[in-house]
Formats: structure tokens, C-alpha cells, sequence
């Protein structure tokens, strides 16, 4: 390293020498002092905190999580630097801090170190306080095990190189950020004091009691306010309802729903209808609430909370088409006369009106408002509007500087982190390009967009209005010529005329055909273009064929300033908008390293809930959430659709590795001409459902490798091989054929593309898909009959360029159409460009028809598309999918779409209807025809026959010369799985498994069998074992297989009625391929079937096949497939495939259970994975329940083993540390996805796994470690992760906290931990405490095991059981008998309480009732002063009293200014903290 690359890029003034490199072992040194001879106590233990560095675990935590020695712990002194071994997101190989504190001591899992004369411990944190540069140093050092913990010991720790400066320059660089951190400190107190201010304003805008005006009033307004009672001025008719959460959804319905939790936490003083989320009632109509729904200016009223928060209110705004109704505990406020828009909302929630409720609430944890009271409260308003608007304006201008306050607080620590990275060298090779400001990553990310073809400007902070006259610049510059706007710019209505067609667009797959429509008219209103004015022109605004040409200008606007709809709401500015000739059709958020992908995506989501992507931004048609390390992209889903994260997608290369690098993805995916063509032609809008669609990067590949192939075709030649397409089921076949479709027919590189399905009703299918994919100006024709496609073929009309039609018709074409078809149309259609795409290649394709339209077509190219292509091990009539199509052209692999989670997994299992050893009896005793085993062994010959055949495997296989051997199963004839005995055992199999496999009945299954009588003989089997069960068949009414066509007739008349009997149908053996398609919308929840899960008496649960519906059938609802038929190769597959749909958390894989010829098919599986896998055979199965068991066990152990390694018994609490957290949070997301999968596969509390071993004929048990007990603890302890820091104070949801939140973990319920254990255990522990004569070890002993039970109360409640213990063994308190545990913890919190309470409202003369009301309430620093309760109750304080108190207490007269701080400061500690006992001064 050179000298010049030793200096930082920032230095303070007087320092001019290099920084020297060298190992950190030079400036520090591995300190070995033990706490043996026990100086320090469990109160010194110390932990080692990512935010707030070394802290005290008491004074962190509020307890030590010590083991039960400390003899063995590291000593820190003052000074020593300490490196803790845990893993955090942004720091995978853990922190350095320096101990500014007390000495203290830390547990084994951390190395501390002594800095040598050299060192200047401050600096050495600093230094390392940046994740890039804390990763760098510690990357080659560590080994991670098995665990995930640190393998380094704390010696070799120090042998990394550093670049340190010498030590005076180092102890200047620690004073700077030292009184950084000091200026920080201080204005995070002036921000919070602006908050108190705020809320003071607030309180005196408003009359107090017996005012009639306001402290503060506007200038012009003297009046005298109104004062009413509120049901004078309010009208309270209007009902509620009772709808629990369970009731309510976030996705769909026609009537929405304003709880009383949202009242209370999540909306403001203004509820803005529009705009902010609002969760619908599920499966009810606005007919449900007559009377009930609600208008512009209503009051919600929050009748019930949990503290005083009680009676917090919202005013209804811009309802608009919306109907709302309010829901459970509300009360609905009417205003009888009309009001300023939200000044109620913000007076109703002021001191001046909420004082009143107070007296009003009733209960003790939960308090309440009844309607009667609040009906009798008075309200204050100005008989102005104007003024009543002037308040209202004014408090949301208020927010808004508070607002502007925290951005400041937010740029400071901004500053340090930018003077923490220039202060210091920066290492020139990084195993990973970090950054620690995202303000530094959106520079790196413009500067490479612009090195990657965005050469047309940079637009900083630019408005809306200023992004649409660039837009309106270049507009004119593009359409000067004198047919279009005559070199005169576009006006200001013009423009608007323009917005207003992007307006009435609205979603973004209308706005999509917008873009992709190439121009748009406007009627020119510039009087000074005497040429066009008056007239109608149309302007070029975008040609997806202009890439990187002609007049497209790429733009990048950085930091774009969003309005938002709600007046109420701050001004948003995202981070940066990719512009196409002015419009903006990509956004991206960018996040810092370390900091979650999830964070940027919900910023979008934010956003958008916000009405951001309206106006001009509603052109954006990609989403793009990026850091350093991940990068996400997706469609914009407009303003009625919804976020999903299934569809939020990564970037891979063309063999399917994913790209992570953010340099890699931009190249890639957002440079030009990719990002163009992205929207252009890779974006799809889809009529069918509405919304916009974004290929992903394995249909990118797959389109443009056909595209490019046609466009490079020689079509004199007689090719016809184009080559095929390999991606999996589920992948989105359908939308890239579509898509290399109209990429050919827009290249012109072809006449016609002809969509060639292989089944009608695929064809009509597929047609229908095809038109809701098509641009409006592009047309798909269909074909009636043969003659109707020899006219399109013969067209000459772009609208006839994509056809759909069936192999059927097509192979007929000269059949059906002999008497029209001349040679010369053959000639005409042959001088063609014909392309045709075959969709499902694998099946019909080898047959004779294929043939005969290759033959009518020689210079056609053709084209295959499948998920599972026919090989060499599979071929038909000898040939395979690449000798009838050519070289594969793309894959995408059953293995790739799992690992990128687009499917599922599988869950397969051979059920056994026979025993083995009874199968291979009976085929050796037949062999050897023999009729009992004594015969068999009674002869020689016959002996040698039966030991021959007993010995062979169950499935067939190659012996170890590679030749083919047969196995019993090849010996069993079909009847023997076509018997009573047999269907019997698979129907009480599926019937005794059903509730749990089926969820309770919430999925479907689908049952394959191998001929049509047996589909009718196990569809009367069910119906009788199983009537509850609701079943049906379905097969091909035409084919009279095996030669039962009465039995089908008479068995199918009987399926038929018994349908339309359930569902209240009229189908017909005629009318069959109707009830067919009736069956398949039931089983896909699709049209007229869209929530049929809301009526589960509508729902089919077992749909009993033949062939039918194994392949090309999609239902996210289908989650087992039962198999009593052989399959091999691609059918196998294909009919696996209708299980693996995505879902949600209760559907981890698709189950597959297969009864005929068990160990055969299980060989058929393990051949058709080999073959289809894609060499990528990983995670196609998932583990048993054995395995899942076995997982759960092993986590369990690692879950205990860090709760143990952080002094923690019984799980009783979270550990401090945040790598200890993140640690527990991965594991028991873990945990919980392997309970979901074990529970699926059988798994129930408090029951034994029983394993049952069908080729050994042996059972075996599994036991779990854990119960549902300790389970919930552990939810208990994962929902406590997401709630208060270890301070006490809330989450900021917008921090980058190490871990990332999995709601659907943190709604297990918890509620019912049974506690009956505990309870004995403290009856046993009374029981031997008052024994007499009991020995103290048994009395430990007892109470040892009534500790352990805590864990199932929260942390306030083993607060006070342990302090009721103490008093019981100290004598103060005496038991009775009868009472529970948790009762007398209960009374125990409030006789304490109540004795703190007195004492306080005592000593200091307070009303006594305000402060009881305070500690009733979930009191945080945050809200302690809401609705000026606190300025109240120090109001009542009787100062003298308090003067006596501390001038007691501290020994020194006090002058009167200095009495209110210091009862400010002990009231607030004293509510926030739960009550404590008040320290008294000594008795002289």
C-alpha cells in the first residue's frame, strides 16, 4: 500500500503522516482476567448492545441473565474493548465495543482485550462501527459452525490487518465523535420537547373547562364559541356493528369496516376514506347495514381500551363511492349541522374535550365508555367555519414541522455516519461492496444507470408539475413537424388534456396499452399554430422499437418530491424514477446494506397506500426494491389491486443462478435498451384479471431465444426444427409463448404465429388467455372449423397474423376443406412465414397428425413448449422432444421454480394395501406351483423356485452386470388391486386422513384410478363409507374402456344426479363437458366459484379421475393427489404438478399418496425426478415426519441452548443481546414452518410419531422434546420480540431493526397457555414451606420448580410473583387456602400498587384519583402527556410539600424553580416505570 492510500479522505487539521498497517494484535492484547476469586457479583454482568454499546444487564434489562456461576466470566475494565462472537444481520461476524462505563463482567461467549499504549479504545470502536469495514477485518478470521456461532478464538481475532493513525491523532478523532454523539443527544431532547410543545399548543386552541373561548384564538375572531351537549349537536343513530378481526380481510368485498383497534392505533384525527387502508367485511353487502353506513364528517368514537386512550375519535372524510360501516366498539357521532372538514377530529381528541370522559370510564384492565355518558359531554366550536377550518389547518401544519424537526435529527446522525466512513481509510478490496448510507448507494446507482445508457439528465427533487413540462419539453421536441404541433410547444390545457387520458386510464395495465400505443391525440389549443388550432393532432410519445434510436430520451430523476392525497400527510420524496421520453415508467427504492429488501419493497407499498402513484406517477409501470445485496422487481398492481410478495422477483442469468450484486441486476435488467424493452415487451397486460403482469427473467430468456431465432431463420431451407422450450409446470408457459408470439409478429420477421394446442378445450382455454394478454390493437383469431383457419391462413390482414387453433383441425385442413383448398392456396399459404408455437409438446405431437402438418407446411418453423419433455429414456416411437423440435432452447426445471419458490415441493408416500411378505409369499408358492409353503419346501426343485422368487426386490431393477431384473410387484396381476379388499384399504386411508390433510376441508384433492369402472366402483365406495365426504368423477363420457359401456352409462347417470342434487345443477349425460368445466371452476375458486371457500357447502373435496385434469389443470386449491394408477416419466410429473400451486403458510408442499404397485411407482418417481430435475434434483421432496420431528428436536436444542447460554431458565424472557434475538428469531421461524409441515403430515401434541417401516414391517416411536406448552412460551417470547426494546420504549417500524417481523408467527395465539402446572407447583411449594420440620433443601427444591413455571406469565407478573414469594417467605404475607397462584398475583400487583400510590399522592399532596388513573393506563414516555393528562395531574401537585420532600431527601435548600423539574422527573419514572416504592427520607 502506498502512502497516499494510507490517508483518509478526511482529516483534522495539523495531521499530515500516513496511517501505518499493521495487525490489530500490535494495538491490542487478549486480556485473561477471571472473575475467580468472585470480586464482582451477578449485578456486574455486562452485555454488548449493537445501539448503546457495553451496558449493565440490570440496568439494560431490569434483571441479570447470569448462570448460576459468574466465577469463570472475563473481567472488562474501564477501557478494555470487548468483541462479542454473536452474529447480527448487518455484522455476520459480530461487534467490537469499548467499555465507557463501570467496570464489569462479561460470560465466555465474548473475547475482551486490553489496548496497548498505541491504542485509544474509543477510536478502535469507532473504527469498527462500520459494518463494511467490521465484515472486511473479521471475514477471513471466522469459520462459522454448524450453529451459526463465531470459530475464532480470541487470539487469532487480533490477526487481521488494520490502518491506524498514531495515537494523538487517534484521540482526536475520539473527541470529535464524542461531542457528535453529545450534539445528537441534545437535539434528540429539543425534538422531543417540540413534541411536548405541540401538545401543549394543542391543548390551548381549545377552551378549557368553564371557557368559552381559547387561550389561543386567530386574529379576526372574537366570538364567543358555541357549547352543546353532544347529543345536541350530534345525531347518534347511525348503529354499529360487532365484527371481530376473523371477520374482516384485506383483499376483497364491497363493504368496509372501521375498527376500534384502528381507531386507536392507526389512524389519525382525520380518517381519509380514500387513501388510507380500510379492511373490508368478509361475504357481506351494503343491504347487511341499513342505516349503518357512513357519510363525510361522521365521528368514530373508540368506546374501549386498555388504558386512557379510551373515547380517542376519527372524523370520516372523502368516503366518495366507498361504503363504510363502523364496527366493534364504536359509537357513531352524526353531525347535525354541517362542520369544518377534521376540526372535530382534532378537537375530540384534545385535552379541552377528552378531560370529560375521564370520570366516564369504566373497569379495571379494559376501560369503557357506555353511549348514555358520552351522549352527555359538552362540545366547544366556533360558530365560524372559517375559524373552525383555521384550527384545523393549523394543527396539520403543526405535525408537519414536527415532521421537518425529526428529518433534521435524522440528517445529524446522517452526518456522523458520513464522517465515520471519511474519517477513517478505506480498504481498496471489500469482499463485499457495502454502504453505510443509502444517500452514498443511490450515487453509485445513478452513476452506473448513466454509464448504462440513462444519458439524458439527471432531474434532482423535481415536482410533479415540474416532471410534466419535461415531459411537455420533450414532447414538442419530438413532434415538431408541422403535421403534428408546427414548431409551437404544447400549452398548459393541452398537457392537461394529455393527463387527463392518463387519469381516465387509471390502472396500470390500461396505462400500459397507453404507452405501448404509441401516440396520443390532443386537440390543439395554441392560438399561435394557425395551421392546427382547432384541430385534432397526434403526438409520438413512445415506440417500444425505438431502443437506444430515434427520438427515445432516457431521463433519470433523482429524489422526485411526492404529493400526497391527505392534506394531513407530509410530502413524500422517493429515491429514483427511471423516465422514458418524460414519462415515468420505473421507481425504485434503495436501502443501505444490512438494511432488509423487505424494507424498500413495504416503502413502496407505503407509498402507494398513500395515493403517491396517481397523476403522472401512475404511468409507473415497474417497481424496483434494491440494496447492495438483493434486488427485487415487480408490476404495479394500481391503486385497486393489492401487493403480493409471491410475485416480487429476482433477476437470475440465463442458466437460472440468481443475481444479487445491485452492479450485476442494473446491468442486466435496468440498462438500456433492457430496461425499454422491459416495458415495452416484457410487461403484459392482462384482461382476464386486470392487472399488469412483469416476465420474469427465465420468460425473458425463453421469448427473446425464439424471437431470435425466427428472425435469423433461412426460410428457404426446410428447417421446421425452431428448437423447444423447457419450463416446468407453473411457471408461466402460456404468457411466454404468448410473449415470443407478438415479439415475432411485431419484428415482422414472420407472416403468421399459430398457437397449435392439442386438445379443443385446451385450445378454447388457451385462446381466451391469449386475447386477455393482446394490446388493443392486436387481434387473436380463433377457428371455428378447418375452413375458417384456411382463410386465415390465406390473409393477407395484420389482424390475422396470431391464430389459435388444435393440432385436430389443422392435420384435417386438407380433409375438411378439399372441396375449397386449390393447389394454388396451398402454394399461396406455403410462400408464407409460418411460426408455429406447440404448446404442451410432450403429448400429442409424436403422433401421426404432426406428421401430416409438417408435411402440408415444409418451410414452416416450429416451435415446443413443455415442462416435461420426452428423453432418451422416454422416448416415443423412438423419438424424443429434441429430434421433432430441435436443440432445447431454454430450461427452467421443476428444481429451479421450487428453489425460487414460483412451486411447491413434494410430499410423497407409498401406502401399502398388502403386506409385502404376503405378496412375496404368494408369487414364490405360484412360481413354484405349490399350494402351501410345506410343499414348496417339501420338493427340491419346487424349494429352489420358491426361495428364487421369495428373494427378488418388491420393484424391478439392474443387477451389477447393468441387466434388467424383475420384481415381485412385475409378477402381481392387475386384479389383485382391482378388488374389494384392496379399494376398501385406499378408501379408509383417505377417509381417515381426510380432516387433517385437507386442513379441514379448506383444500381439495384430486384421486387418479386406472380405468373408468373403477373410478364408478371407488365413487360408490366413498359415497357409502363416507357421505359427509364431498365426492365426484369425472372422465371421458365417449370411451367405453375395457367393453363396460353399460356399467359406465348407469355409473355416470348416477355421478351426474347426485351433482346436480348437491349443487343444485341440471347437467346432463349430454351436457357432461359443461359439468366438467362447472367441476373445474369449483376446484380453482374461479368464476362463479370466486369465494366459495366462505360457503363450504358449495365445495368439492375429492374429484375421482381417470386421466382427465392431470395435466394443464391449475388450482392453488388442490393440495393432495391420490394415485391408485401407474405413472411414469412425464405423466408422473405432470399429474405431481396439480398439487404444487403456491398458497400460503399452511400449504408447504403438495402430498402425493400412491397405493398400486407401491414400490414400482416409487422407483417411477425417482426415475422421473433423475430425468426432469434438470440436474438440480434438490428440494423436490420434503422431509418426512420422521425428519421433521427430528428438525424440530435439533432446533428446540439450539433455541434452549441460547436461552440457557444468556442465564435464562425456562424461557422466562427474551435475552438482551440483539445477536441473541436475531439468533431466536431465525430459529423459531424455523421451528414454526417444520411444525406447520409436521402437523400436515400428522403430527399432534402430547401423541407419540409413529413410524411404521412398510419394507421391514416394523414400528418405531418418535417423541418430541417439546410440548404445545413451551411452545407457546416460545410464541410468547417471539411476539415480545416486536414490541418493546429493551429501554421500554415501542419500535420505530420504519428502524432497521436486525430481525424482520413474520406476522403470521406473531398471530398464534398465546392467550391459552394452561397454567394448572404452575399452580400445583405452587400448592406443592406452600405445602413443604409450612410443613414443620421440612428440610431447607426440599423447600429450594420446590421453589426451584415453581420458578421454572414462570415463564408462561408476562414479565410484569414474575415481577410481582417473585416479590410475593419473598414476602411470603419473609413472614409479611400469609396464604390462603383456595386461591390460585395467579389470583393472588393479581391482588399482590394491586395492594402493592395501590401502597406506592398512596404513598406518592401523600408526600406530594396530587389528587390521588388522576395518578390511579394513570397507572391503570398503558403509560410510555411517548404518550404519557396525551390529551394534557400529565401537565393535570402536576397541577394538582402541592408544591410545598414537594420543596419539604427533596430538601429532605437531598439535604440542601432548594429554590422554588428547581422544585417542578425534579417532581416532573419523579412522576414520570414512577408512572412509566409501573409504581416503585418512594425512597423517605431518614427519621432524625
Amino acid at each position: 500500500m502506498q502512502d497516499n492510500e494510507k490517508k483518509p479522505a478526511l482529516r483534522f487539521k495539523g495531521f499530515t503522516d500516513p496511517w501505518e498497517q499493521r495487525k490489530l494484535e500490535e494495538y491490542l492484547e487478549v486480556s485473561g482476567q477471571k472473575n475467580f476469586e468472585g470480586i464482582y457479583t451477578k449485578e456486574d454482568v455486562l452485555s454488548v448492545s449493537g445501539d448503546f454499546g457495553i451496558v449493565n444487564q440490570i440496568e439494560f434489562q431490569g434483571r441479570s441473565f447470569a448462570g448460576a456461576s459468574v466465577a469463570n466470566y472475563g473481567v472488562v475494565e474501564t477501557g478494555d474493548i470487548v468483541y462479542t462472537k454473536s452474529p447480527l444481520k448487518s455484522n455476520p461476524y459480530g461487534i467490537i465495543k469499548a467499555n465507557k462505563g463501570k467496570n464489569g463482567i462479561v460470560s465466555t461467549l465474548y473475547a475482551v482485550y486490553k489496548p496497548k499504549q498505541s491504542a485509544n479504545p474509543e477510536f478502535v470502536q469507532i473504527y469498527f462501527e462500520q459494518d463494511a469495514r467490521m465484515n472486511n477485518y473479521m471475514h477471513p478470521l471466522v469459520n462459522k459452525g454448524a450453529k451459526n456461532d463465531m470459530k475464532v478464538s480470541a487470539e487469532n481475532a487480533l490477526k487481521g490487518q488494520i490502518v491506524f493513525p498514531d495515537i494523538k491523532e487517534q484521540r482526536t478523532i475520539s473527541e470529535f465523535f464524542r461531542n457528535l454523539d453529545t450534539l445528537i443527544t441534545l437535539h434528540q431532547r429539543k425534538y422531543e420537547k417540540l413534541v411536548n410543545i405541540k401538545k401543549s399548543m394543542l391543548d390551548k386552541m381549545f377552551p378549557k373547562n368553564g371557557a368559552s373561548v381559547p387561550e389561543i384564538r386567530f386574529k379576526g375572531f372574537t366570538d364567543p364559541w358555541e357549547q352543546r351537549k353532544l347529543d345536541e349537536a350530534f345525531d347518534f343513530t347511525v348503529p354499529n356493528n360487532t365484527l371481530s378481526r376473523a371477520e374482516l380481510n384485506q383483499e376483497s368485498g364491497s363493504v368496509r369496516n372501521v375498527h376500534y383497534g384502528d381507531v386507536l392505533i392507526k389512524y389519525g384525527s382525520v380518517l381519509d376514506a380514500q387513501n388510507d387502508e380500510l379492511p373490508f367485511i368478509t361475504g357481506r353487502s351494503k343491504d347487511d347495514f341499513k342505516g349503518a353506513l357512513l357519510q363525510n364528517g361522521d365521528i368514530i368514537i373508540a368506546d374501549t381500551a386498555e388504558d386512557e386512550t379510551t373515547g380517542k375519535v376519527c372524523e370520516i372524510v372523502n368516503i366518495q363511492d366507498k361504503d363504510v360501516v363502523a364496527g366493534l366498539h364504536t359509537m357513531v357521532c352524526r353531525p347535525k349541522n354541517k362542520t369544518a372538514e377534521g376540526y372535530f377530529g382534532y378537537y375530540m381528541n384534545s385535552s379541552s374535550y377528552h378531560h370529560q370522559l375521564l370520570p366516564l370510564m369504566q373497569g379495571i384492565k379494559v376501560l369503557s365508555l357506555s353511549k348514555t355518558n358520552v351522549q352527555k359531554t359538552t362540545v366547544k366550536y366556533p360558530k365560524d367555519k372559517a375559524e373552525q377550518q383555521k384550527i384545523a389547518d393549523c394543527l396539520r401544519r403543526i405535525d408537519t414541522l414536527i415532521a421537518l424537526h425529526q428529518r433534521k435529527l435524522e440528517k445529524l446522525v446522517q452526518i456522523r455516519k458520513a464522517f465515520a466512513e471519511r474519517c477513517f481509510l478505506q480498504r481498496r478490496k471489500e469482499f463485499v461492496m457495502a454502504f453505510t448510507k443509502e444517500a452514498d448507494f443511490e450515487e453509485a446507482v445513478v452513476k452506473l444507470l448513466i454509464e448504462r445508457g440513462w444519458k439524458d439528465g439527471v432531474l434532482k427533487n423535481y415536482t410533479e408539475q415540474q416532471l410534466i413540462q419535461n415531459w411537455a419539453n420533450i414532447l414538442f421536441e419530438n413532434n415538431r413537424g408541422i403535421d403534428r404541433l408546427n414548431d409551437y410547444p404544447l400549452t398548459d390545457g393541452e398537457m392537461q388534456q394529455i393527463m387527463e387520458q392518463v387519469t381516465n386510464a387509471k390502472t396500470p395495465m390500461k396505462l400500459n396499452k397507453f404507452i405501448n400505443g404509441k401516440s396520443v391525440l390532443i386537440k390543439r389549443d395554441n392560438p399561435d399554430d394557425k395551421l392546427n388550432f382547432g384541430k385534432e393532432v397526434s403526438l409520438k410519445i413512445y415506440d417500444r422499437l425505438e431502443i437506444a434510436a430515434g427520438l427515445s430520451r432516457y431521463q433519470i430523476a433523482e429524489q422526485p418530491k411526492f404529493p400526497t392525497k391527505s392534506k394531513i400527510l407530509n410530502d413524500r420524496r422517493g429515491d429514483l424514477m427511471l423516465l422514458i421520453n418524460g414519462m415515468p415508467v420505473i421507481h425504485m427504492e434503495l436501502k443501505k446494506s444490512g438494511v432488509s429488501i423487505i424494507k424498500a419493497c413495504n416503502q413502496i407499498e407505503k407509498y402507494a397506500a398513500e395515493g403517491i402513484f396517481t397523476g403522472l406517477f401512475s404511468l409507473v409501470q415497474i417497481f424496483v426494491a434494491m440494496n447492495p445485496e438483493e434486488t427485487v422487481y415487480f408490476a404495479n398492481p394500481g391503486p385497486e389491486g393489492q401487493f403480493n410478495p409471491s410475485y416480487y422477483f429476482h433477476w437470475a442469468d440465463f442458466y437460472n443462478e440468481p443475481m444479487n450484486d445491485w452492479k450485476d441486476v442494473t446491468t442486466a435488467l435496468l440498462s438500456i435498451p433492457m430496461a425499454h424493452m422491459l416495458v415495452g415487451f416484457y410487461t403484459v397486460a392482462d384482461g382476464s384479471d386486470g392487472i399488469l403482469k412483469v416476465m420474469r427473467s427465465y420468460q425473458y430468456y425463453a421469448a427473446s431465444k425464439i424471437s431470435d431465432a425466427v428472425s435469423k431463420a433461412k426460410w428457404e431451407n426446410d428447417q421446421q426444427r425452431g428448437g423447444y422450450i423447457w419450463h416446468t409446470t407453473g411457471s408461466g408457459k402460456t404468457m411466454t409463448s404468448f410473449k415470443s408470439a407478438q415479439l415475432i409478429a411485431s419484428s415482422k420477421d414472420a407472416d403468421k404465429v399459430i398457437f397449435l394446442m392439442d386438445r379443443i378445450e385446451l385450445g378454447t382455454q388457451s385462446l381466451k388467455e391469449y386475447r386477455n394478454f393482446a394490446e388493443e390493437n392486436e387481434e387473436v383469431q380463433a377457428t371455428e372449423n378447418t375452413d375458417v383457419l384456411v382463410d386465415k391462413l390465406k390473409s393477407t390482414s395484420p389482424s390475422d397474423t396470431l391464430i389459435v387453433t388444435s393440432i385436430q383441425k389443422m392435420s384435417n385442413i386438407k380433409d375438411d376443406a378439399q372441396n375449397k383448398l386449390n393447389p394454388n392456396d396451398i402454394v399461396l399459404i406455403n410462400a408464407k412465414r409460418l411460426v408455429f408455437i406447440v404448446d404442451e409438446c410432450h403429448r400429442s405431437t409424436f403422433g401421426d397428425m404432426m406428421q401430416t402438418i409438417k408435411h402440408t407446411f415444409p418451410k414452416a418453423l416450429f416451435f415446443g413448449f413443455t415442462g416435461t419433455p420426452i428423453q432418451g429414456e422416454n422416448q416415443k416411437k423412438m423419438s424424443t422432444t429434441a429430434t421433432v423440435f430441435g436443440n432445447e432452447l431454454h430450461r427452467y426445471s421443476i428444481a429451479d421454480g421450487i428453489r425460487d419458490h414460483n412451486v411447491l415441493g413434494f410430499d410423497p408416500y407409498k401406502v401399502l394395501t398388502f403386506k409385502d411378505s404376503d405378496l412375496r409369499k404368494a408369487v414364490a408358492l405360484e412360481k413354484a406351483k405349490a399350494a402351501s409353503v410345506g410343499e414348496a419346501l417339501a420338493d427340491p426343485q419346487k424349494s429352489k423356485v420358491f426361495y428364487k422368487y421369495l428373494n427378488l426386490p418388491m420393484a424391478s431393477g439392474k443387477d451389477t452386470l447393468g441387466e434388467e431384473i424383475k420384481g415381485i410387484e412385475d409378477y402381481i396381476p392387475n386384479t389383485q388391486y382391482e378388488g374389494e379388499e384392496h379399494q376398501k384399504a385406499v378408501v379408509e386411508d383417505i377417509c381417515e386422513n381426510w380432516q387433517t390433510q385437507s386442513r379441514n376441508s379448506k383444500f381439495h384433492a384430486i384421486f387418479a384410478t386406472s380405468s373408468i369402472p373403477e373410478a364408478i366402483q371407488y365413487y360408490k365406495r366413498f359415497r357409502e363409507a363416507a357421505p359427509w365426504l364431498k365426492v365426484t368423477a369425472l372422465f371421458d363420457p365417449n370411451i367405453d374402456n375395457n367393453g363396460k359401456g353399460i356399467t359406465k352409462e348407469e355409473g355416470l347417470k348416477e355421478i351426474v344426479e347426485d351433482y346436480n342434487a348437491r349443487y343444485g345443477q341440471d347437467f346432463s349425460i349430454p351436457t357432461f363437458a359443461k359439468m366438467k368445466k362447472d367441476i373445474a371452476a369449483r376446484l380453482a375458486h374461479k368464476s362463479p366459484y370466486q369465494r366459495i371457500e366462505r360457503t363450504p357447502e358449495k365445495q368439492l373435496d375429492l374429484l375421482i379421475v381417470v386421466d382427465q385434469m392431470l395435466t394443464g389443470f391449475d388450482s392453488k386449491w388442490i393440495n393432495t393427489l391420490y394415485l391408485d394408477k401407474m405413472l411414469q416419466y412425464e405423466n408422473l410429473i405432470q399429474a405431481f404438478s396439480r398439487t404444487n400451486r403456491l398458497f400460503g403458510d399452511d400449504k408447504q408442499f403438495g402430498t402425493i399418496k400412491y397405493y398400486r404397485r407401491p414400490h414400482t411407482m416409487e422407483k417411477n418417481i425417482a426415475d422421473a425426478v433423475k430425468e426432469y430435475s434438470g440436474d438440480k434434483p434438490f428440494g423436490l421432496f420434503v422431509d418426512k415426519l420422521d425428519k421433521n420431528v427430528e428438525k424440530l428436536n435439533a432446533i428446540y436444542a439450539e433455541i434452549k441452548d441460547l436461552f440457557v447460554s444468556a442465564g435464562i431458565e425456562e424461557f422466562s424472557q427474551i435475552p438482551a443481546d440483539m445477536a441473541e434475538r436475531k439468533k431466536f428469531a431465525d430459529l423459531f421461524q424455523s421451528f414454526n414452518e417444520n411444525l406447520e409441515a409436521a402437523k400436515v403430515q400428522g403430527f399432534e401434541w402430547d401423541k407419540p410419531i409413529v413410524i411404521i417401516n412398510e419394507d421391514a414391517d416394523e414400528k418405531t416411536e418418535l417423541h418430541a422434546d417439546f410440548d404445545e406448552r413451551t411452545f407457546k412460551v416460545l410464541a410468547l417470547r417471539y411476539k415480545e420480540l416486536f414490541t418493546p426494546n429493551p429501554d421500554g420504549s415501542e419500535n420505530d417500524p420504519d428502524d432497521d431493526v436486525p430481525y424482520a417481523v413474520n406476522s403470521y408467527l406473531t398471530t398464534i395465539d398465546t392467550a391459552d397457555i394452561d397454567t394448572d402446572y404452575m399452580n400445583s407447583r405452587f400448592e406443592k411449594y406452600l405445602k413443604i414451606f409450612y410443613q414443620e420440620g421440612a428440610e431447607a433443601e426440599a423447600i429450594h427444591q420446590a421453589e426451584t420448580e415453581l420458578h421454572k413455571t414462570f415463564a408462561t406469565l408476562s414479565q410484569e407478573e414474575q415481577k410481582y410473583a417473585n416479590i410475593f414469594l419473598h414476602d411470603i417467605q419473609s413472614g409479611a404475607v400469609v396464604p390462603q387456602p383456595g386461591k390460585t397462584l395467579r389470583e393472588y398475583i393479581a391482588e399482590y400487583i394491586a395492594q402493592k400498587q395501590n401502597d406506592q400510590i398512596h404513598k406518592v399522592a401523600e408526600v406530594f399532596g396530587l389528587d390521588e384519583k388522576k395518578l390511579r388513573a394513570f397507572m391503570r393506563a398503558n403509560i410510555t414516555e411517548a404518550n404519557i402527556n396525551e390529551f394534557g393528562r400529565f401537565d393535570d395531574l402536576k397541577a394538582t401537585v402541592d408544591k410545598a410539600k414537594a420543596k419539604a420532600y427533596f430538601e429532605a431527601i437531598e439535604g440542601t435548600k432548594l429554590i422554588p424553580p428547581k422544585v417542578p423539574v425534579k417532581y416532573d422527573k419523579l412522576l414520570r419514572e414512577f408512572i412509566v416505570s409501573g409504581g416503585f416504592d418512594l425512597k423517605m427520607p431518614k427519621e432524625s
